[in-house]
Parts: C-alpha cells; sequence; structure tokens
C-alpha cells in the first residue's frame, strides 16, 4: 500500500496556478473569438435603457417626464393672450383666492375629472394642435381624410383641407360623442393620450382635413380600453348615422396598427397629461369653477382623510405582522461575552 502511487494526489500550489493561469488565458481568447463574431454583438439592457432615456422627448405619451405636444404647442398664443389680457384689464386680477373666512376649491380630482371642463380643454388642445401644425411634411394615411371617408352624405367642400376649425366646432364634436355615448372625463383624457401617440409613431400631422376622424378614432380606442362597459362600433354608427360599421371597424383597425397596437396608459402618463390639461385651462382662462367650501363638504373631506389615514394605518400594521427585518428589532442589547 505504502509503495503504490494514488491517482488522486494533489496538485502543487505552483501547478494549480498555471493550471488557472492558462484557462483564464483560454477563456479571454474564446472571448474574444466571440466578439468579433457578427451575432454576437448583444446590447445590453443599460444600454437599451439609456437609448429609451434620450428619446424621450419625441415620446410625450409614453414617458412621464417628457412634455405634452399641446402645452408646447400653445406657449406661443398663451403669451400673446396674457399681454393682451394685462392691456385690457390694467393688470386687474380676477382669479378667486381663498382666505381665513371663505376657502374656495373645485370638485376635481385626478380620479374624477370634470366632464365639461375637460372636454373644454381636450377640445382647446386638439385646436393648437390643428393651428401650430407644421404645414409641410408628415405622412398622409387615407383612412383619416374625410374626402375619402366622409362622415356624412353631404358633398366635402373643395377646401375642406384648408379651414380650420375653431375651438367651439372641436368641442362640440366631441361632446356630442362623449354626451350620446355616456363616456367618462377620465376616457376623454386618454383620447388626447392616443392622439398624440399616433402623431408621434405614425408621424403625421392632424388637420382640418383629417382632425375628426382621428379623434373619432381615439375616442373610439380609450373607450374600449378605459370603459368597463365599452361602446359598441355599432352604437356609433346610431350616433354619427351616416358612417358605415365596416368603416368604424377599418378606422379602429388600422389605428391600431398606427400605434404599434400599444395601448397602455402608465399612471404617471395619465396624471401629466390631467396637470397640463389643468395648465392649459388657466393659460386660457378655462379655469376650473370654484365654489366655497361648505360645512357639509368640510365634514366629508374630513370623513373621507380619516378613512383613508385608517387604511393605511391597518395597511401598515399587516405590512409588520407578515414580515420583519433585524432593523426592526427594538429592545435587544448585545452585550460581549467576557472571557473567563
Amino acid at each position: 500500500m505504502g509503495s503504490t502511487t494514488s491517482c488522486c494526489a494533489a496538485a502543487s500550489p505552483k501547478l494549480r496556478s498555471r493550471n488557472a493561469h492558462s484557462r483564464l488565458e483560454s477563456y479571454h481568447r474564446e472571448s474574444e473569438l466571440s466578439r468579433e463574431e457578427p451575432g454576437c454583438n448583444l446590447q445590453h439592457i443599460s444600454d437599451r435603457e439609456n437609448v429609451d432615456e434620450l428619446n424621450m422627448e419625441h415620446n410625450p405619451s409614453d414617458h412621464p417626464r417628457a412634455s405634452t405636444m399641446f402645452l408646447s404647442k400653445s406657449q406661443h398664443d398663451v403669451r400673446d393672450k396674457r399681454k393682451s389680457l394685462f392691456v385690457n384689464n390694467h393688470g386687474s386680477l380676477r382669479r378667486k383666492y381663498s382666505s381665513c373666512s371663505t376657502i374656495f376649491l373645485d370638485e376635481n380630482t385626478i380620479s374624477q375629472p370634470n366632464l365639461k371642463n375637460t372636454i373644454k380643454c381636450v377640445a382647446l388642445a386638439i385646436y393648437y394642435h390643428i393651428k401650430n401644425r407644421e404645414l409641410e411634411g408628415g405622412a398622409l394615411q387615407e383612412i383619416f381624410d374625410e374626402k375619402h371617408h366622409p362622415l356624412s352624405k353631404s358633398e366635402v367642400p373643395l377646401d375642406y383641407d384648408r379651414r380650420p376649425p375653431d375651438q367651439k366646432q372641436i368641442y362640440r364634436f366631441v361632446r356630442t360623442l362623449f354626451t350620446s355615448a355616456r363616456l367618462t372625463a377620465e376616457c376623454a383624457i386618454v383620447t388626447l393620450i392616443y392622439l398624440e401617440r399616433l402623431l408621434t409613431y405614425a408621424e403625421i400631422h392632424i388637420g382640418p382635413g383629417n382632425w375628426k376622424r382621428i379623434v373619432l378614432g381615439a375616442i373610439l380606442l380609450a373607450s374600449k380600453v378605459w370603459d368597463d362597459q365599452a361602446v359598441w362600433n355599432v352604437d356609433y354608427c346610431q350616433i354619427l348615422k351616416e358612417i358605415t360599421v365596416e368603416d368604424m371597424n377599418e378606422l379602429e383597425r388600422q389605428f391600431l396598427e398606427l400605434l404599434q397596437f400599444n395601448i397602455n396608459v402608465p399612471s404617471s402618463v395619465y396624471a401629466k397629461y390631467y396637470f397640463d390639461l389643468r395648465s392649459l385651462s388657466e393659460s386660457n382662462d378655462l379655469s376650473f369653477p370654484l365654489e366655497p367650501l361648505s360645512r357639509d363638504k368640510a365634514h366629508k373631506l374630513e370623513a373621507i382623510s380619516r378613512l383613508s389615514d385608517d387604511r393605511f394605518k391597518d395597511a401598515r400594521r399587516a405590512a409588520k405582522k407578515r414580515s420583519a427585518s433585524t432593523d426592526n428589532l427594538c429592545g435587544i442589547r448585545w452585550v460581549p461575552a467576557i472571557l473567563s
């Protein structure tokens, strides 16, 4: 036994280090060869995220930090309106402000906005899109052209694509659809998001000749995605009685294809559009109606606040019961052992 040599003898430290070094060199050679292969140039996920961050300004309907298109297009007209208001009113302020005796507030919240004022703001945003559009460039989509797909049987004027609508005309068109289909104010905000997403993805411009069908397609899609009880295409045919179901189906299909079937609306993007619409309304003197805070409303707000506070406390207690870490342990004191 003692004279036999074992095949499981351990290698010396020098031999182990030499073998490890040779394996490391072979690994580096293989990795260098793999980099030279054309099919192995895979992009890291962090690099792809950086690319998305660089393109944020081109996708305002997808990223919460990108500025909305309608608000940027309204800046020039807003400055002129502010100057005219200052000259005509001699700097007088017509807004209502809260005081110690009276508190003014509106009943609009991000989850339950006012329907009438939200539709007015959305119509104003569409108006600025049409007014400050780029006259050249942009793709032409036949499905949105009123000459090829009219919404009524009356003859389309020859200058239909050169007569921009005013804000009231856009508001009446949108209000008719929302009132007849009984859509919510949140659906109006999602409609504007889909509209700007279409303009960004398809690289088209909204103008006098296609704004009605673009808005109709956005409303049709938003009502099906947002509302629990979706409005069918045949219902819109009853509202717009001279349009066919086949035309509505084709409009919906092509709208989805141009959106690349991206109908997701993050909560952060929805909140951005809501607050930008409020900013647009204030700058255009379309402020949401303010009412003095009554005693009954104050009691309701206090009750809602207490209920939310109790739910938050219950959730925190339940979270502490489910899991606990060493950071949450109290009353435990570490005493070093005394060597005897």
